[in-house]
């Protein structure tokens, strides 16, 4: 509810899953959402975003919902929940700015293409010098399931998907 409007009706996990806009995309979930300013490329029925230098290419139920609404490529607002990324060698650029550590996963506080951003790392994925934390300034990379990121038209702040 927003407003005095239903924003979406449906159980926990399918408002989790399936946000039908921006404003319960962020509502739902802790810590909230990540939101970037991004790119959708098409080429052919292929799908990419871009963000910061980093391309990925959608999967192909992504791609068959964006196919069948004959989407194009457009300017978009990417959701990433903290605990679909990764941190590697490759990837978006980041610099920690804190590392909270939760016992069995790490929050980083990073900042990334201008925004704040909350990532949520299990300890079993930091490199053995970065279980009790990663420090302060240090520059990371991180990347994101495209199986699980949510595209909306920055306008309508409608999910594209639906």
């Amino acid at each position: 509810m927003r407003d005095g409007f239903i924003q979406q009706i449906g159980t926990p996990q399918e408002v989790f899953n399936n946000p039908r806009n921006l404003f319960v995309a962020g509502f739902i979930g802790t810590p909230q959402m990540n939101f970037f300013d991004a790119k959708l490329v098409r080429e052919g029925e292929k799908f990419f975003v871009e963000l910061g230098g980093y391309r990925v290419e959608l999967d192909a139920e992504k791609e068959a919902r964006l196919l069948a609404k004959d989407v194009q490529s457009q300017e978009v607002t990417l959701g990433v929940r903290p605990e679909h990324t990764t941190i590697g060698e490759t990837g978006i650029a980041a610099k920690v700015d804190v590392s909270e550590m939760m016992g069995s996963e790490v929050y980083l506080h990073v900042n990334a293409v201008g925004r704040d951003v909350v990532l949520r790392i299990p300890t079993t994925d930091l490199p053995a010098e970065h279980r009790a934390g990663i420090p302060y300034g240090t520059e990371i990379n991180f990347a994101f399931r495209p199986d699980l990121i949510h595209l909306f038209d920055p306008e309508t702040e409608k999910n594209l998907m639906y």
